[in-house]
């Protein structure tokens, strides 16, 4: 859902499907639908790791732990750039997080844009219960930005804030 602050710049929605491999890797696929014409789309580049990508397009994966408030988040642009922080709680103790590369792949179809994303998350992750936010920052060619997010908390946009991580990962079992 875009946040209620937002102008949804032309888009109509954008939808997820998030499934969790066998390897401990989240597969995600975001399906944005709308006036695609609209949007600010930077053009690909090489596949590194860069801050900051918040800024313009880039779609986001939050997942926190339930036993703690520890948490990672990871950004993704359509130019095929990254970046993986770890936070040991609320916007605090931020550092980069050591992970390889995720894989992004971008289509464009008529009035759809397809992000898909392969994101491998740390060993700690593979035998825990937890919960993730999925979310969005869209800009459009005339500098507005829209903010879309699973659930928002009240107030200003926040993907950081607890009421974000809505979707629940139940751990794999061990057998």
């Amino acid at each position: 859902m875009c946040h209620p602050q937002s102008d949804a710049g032309g888009i109509e929605a954008i939808d997820v499907t998030a499934t969790l491999g066998q390897g401990g890797e989240i597969k995600l696929v975001y399906r944005v639908t709308g006036a695609l014409e609209a949007l600010k789309i930077v053009d690909p580049a090489i596949p590194d790791r860069v801050d900051g990508l918040w800024k313009n397009t880039c779609f986001e994966l939050f997942v926190g732990n339930f036993e703690d408030k520890s948490y990672l988040e990871y950004n993704f642009a359509l130019s095929g750039q990254w970046a993986a922080y770890q936070f040991s709680g609320y916007r605090a103790g931020m550092a980069e997080l050591e992970t390889r590369a995720p894989v992004i792949s971008v289509e464009q179809s008529g009035d759809v844009l397809a992000v898909s994303v392969t994101v491998p998350l740390p060993d700690m992750t593979r035998h825990a219960d937890l919960s993730a936010g999925i979310s969005a920052v869209v800009a459009t060619k005339s500098e507005e930005i829209s903010y879309w997010a699973l659930v928002h908390p009240a107030g200003s946009p926040d993907f950081h804030h607890n009421d974000c991580f809505a979707l629940k990962l139940e751990a794999r079992s061990g057998a």
